[in-house]
């Protein structure tokens, strides 16, 4: 077993690895509408400590290393380790775990790391964990595979390692392909009992709105045009009632939480709305949603809460394992991005591609802190609904 240096909650120890191009900026027109909204782009500059073209540049060079990405993912299959994005750098890595294979990655223009384990390796590893670990340890706050180190990354209170050595023999796991990381406080979810747009459930706690959504063919009402918006599943239970704060025509907004996961999962889908239309639109942007392309480890990312507007980060892991005082969820990614409470359920953005909902995290707004987001394309496939885009 590995020992990692102590971490803050913000997670300031970002990954770094990224695309082959050259240093100087590149501002690219149809990247621009992209940034148009002052408070995102005001947010992405603020967070990340970029100037405007450093942030649309920014956006053009994590366009191009997801397409590298994906097109690598297919050509190598087993062979491929997992990547890893550089925002420092605006470079990309990929991980193999087969040396013939790292001039493939050379030859599409990122950088190639051999490696021991890779994605595979790691994600058996996170299923041990995963099935056998559970809530029993309360030292340690969850675990996530981590690419650059090529392990995966068990977080702990401090003085939680005995627990986390403990968790880790239970699994049955190799010890080598865990690495011990210390956090300073637990994850919370950032539900708010008073209160994208906010919306109120049952007229007592406050969450926020993720995405639009439709149901797709065959929906299990019948219909294929029964809209709606996604949001996290500790929002609210099936049969809870959700609101709009702000009336629509005279009357308010309201839907139904149809569909609800939490713990295990963290997702909701609103539907059976009244008054309220699913757009592309995220909080009061001009901007549209594209589609739900998955960004990589390292690249930039932004959410927007009916709390704290628009906070932008990094994304530090996915796959990650987050055990909350209600309960342990899987397969969450986790930000540098900060919320505070009643950002629940809101949408995370990468360009202009959806990511995934609030689900939780650690610190705050004022001080610092990190979250941690459903991916939106788990949701989607699971209930079979589709985005509303602006395709």
């Amino acid at each position: 077993m590995r020992k990692s240096p102590t971490i803050p909650a913000l997670g300031s120890a970002l990954l770094a690895l990224g695309l082959v191009v050259s240093a100087a900026p590149v501002v690219s027109a149809d990247v621009e509408p992209v940034l148009r909204d002052p408070e995102q782009l005001a947010a992405l500059q603020r967070d990340l400590g970029l100037t405007r073209t450093e942030a649309v540049d920014l956006v053009v060079r994590e366009r191009q290393a997801r397409a590298t990405e994906r097109e690598l993912r297919s050509a190598l299959g087993p062979d491929f380790g997992g990547a890893v994005f550089d925002a420092d750098t605006r470079e990309l890595t990929v991980a193999v775990t087969d040396p013939d294979a790292a001039e493939a990655v050379r030859d599409a223009g990122a950088q190639a790391r051999v490696v021991t384990y890779g994605e595979d390796a790691l994600g058996r590893v996170m299923d041990e964990l995963n099935g056998s670990v559970g809530t029993g340890y309360p030292g340690v706050t969850g675990w996530y595979p981590d690419v650059e180190q090529d392990a995966v990354v068990m977080t702990v209170l401090p003085g939680g390692s005995d627990d986390a050595q403990q968790a880790i023999a239970a699994a049955g796991v190799d010890p080598e392909a865990v690495v011990i990381s210390e956090v300073t406080e637990p994850p919370r979810t950032f539900v708010d009992i008073v209160g994208g747009d906010p919306y109120f459930i049952n007229d007592q706690s406050r969450c926020s709105i993720g995405f639009g959504v439709t149901e797709g063919p065959g929906a299990t009402d019948g219909s294929d045009d029964n809209g709606g918006f996604v949001t996290a599943g500790h929002c609210g239970s099936v049969g809870s009632t959700a609101s709009s704060s702000v009336p629509a025509e005279g009357s308010e907004a309201t839907g139904t939480f149809v569909r609800s996961m939490f713990p295990g999962d963290d997702m909701a889908f609103v539907g059976e709305t009244v008054n309220w239309t699913p757009t592309a639109q995220v909080r009061s942007s001009p901007e549209d949603v594209a589609g739900s392309e998955e960004a990589s480890v390292g690249a930039s990312v932004c959410r927007s809460g009916s709390t704290s507007g628009w906070r932008c980060g990094e994304v530090l892991a996915k796959d990650q394992t987050v055990i909350y005082e209600q309960g342990i969820v899987f397969g969450l990614t986790h930000t540098s991005a900060c919320a505070e409470r009643g950002d629940s359920g809101g949408p995370f953005m990468s360009d202009d591609q959806a990511q995934g909902v609030l689900s939780g995290g650690m610190g705050n707004c004022v001080e610092g802190g990190s979250t941690f987001f459903q991916p939106v394309n788990e949701i989607l496939d699971r209930w079979n609904l589709e985005l509303v885009t602006t395709g």
